[in-house]
């Protein structure tokens, strides 16, 4: 009799690879227990695929129901979901998604899957009491380069070298043109939600880089040294005073080593 684990890993293999040699050994009772096991693997891969649908309403619009289900069937193959939490299950999929037959066609569909994989994140999140400017202005002028700023949950960075934000505003209010002329367009996008709600802004590039560098959480100083790199004219100081008044703050603390 095989050990418990090994059994464990053959049914795995049975319902998420469809390989199910390792159990034929261990059948017993009924007629035609490999077809009464496929229609466990089934509703398994009908389950997930549903779930990808479900969370990537605006990506089916664009690429069609078909072209969607076959991508996230082969997916679910290939990346079975490794947390009992579906909601976190398909962060790869877009770039995945990119990658199948005829994707080509549509040289920003990793893009506009990515962006709504991150407005689905968003608006599930819960924000924190935002912190007062005043608790910014409280921190030392020594102290503010080691200073690590933690951003909102529902909080997320995207660059796209299309303008994926204007299609997905063309499906959530039902208005595509019958004829769309779409031209690549570099976007910093930033989007922000909770408790079901989302919000979709373009950014100046310097902020954005700012921005998504906080959120990354590297320390003030060094994020600010980065940015007069970029652009000697960039105002950290205003920047700064610009996310926090914008509610986006939801911790402060300092580090020891700026470095």
């Amino acid at each position: 009799m095989p050990a418990h684990a090994n059994i464990q890993q053959a049914m795995r293999q049975a319902i998420v690879a469809g390989v199910s040699s390792d159990l034929d050994a261990l059948f017993t009772g009924g007629k035609e227990p490999r077809k009464r096991l496929e229609i466990h693997r089934r509703h398994y891969e009908a389950s997930l695929v549903k779930a990808m649908l479900e969370k990537f309403p605006a990506t089916t619009w664009l690429v069609g129901s078909a072209y969607l289900s076959d991508g996230a069937r082969q997916y679910i193959r290939e990346y079975p979901p490794q947390d009992p939490c579906i909601a976190a299950y398909g962060a790869t999929f877009p770039q995945y998604l990119a990658l199948c037959p005829g994707s080509d066609r549509l040289p920003y569909l990793q893009a506009f899957a990515e962006l709504e994989w991150h407005v689905g994140q968003v608006s599930i999140a819960i924000d924190y009491p935002a912190i007062p400017i005043e608790e910014l202005a409280a921190v030392g002028i020594d102290t503010l380069p080691a200073t690590v700023l933690t951003l909102q949950p529902g909080t997320r960075y995207l660059h796209a070298g299309w303008p994926v934000d204007e299609l997905m505003r063309y499906f959530l209010t039902d208005t595509a043109p019958d004829q769309l002329e779409f031209e690549p367009s570099g976007v910093w996008l930033e989007i922000r939600g909770a408790r079901g709600e989302f919000r979709i802004n373009r950014l100046e590039e310097a902020d954005f880089l700012f921005r998504k560098a906080i959120w990354e959480g590297l320390p003030i100083g060094v994020v600010a040294e980065r940015l007069l790199e970029f652009a000697a004219a960039f105002e950290a100081g205003k920047a700064l005073a610009g996310i926090v008044s914008a509610g986006l703050v939801a911790k402060l603390a300092v580090q020891g080593d700026c470095q």
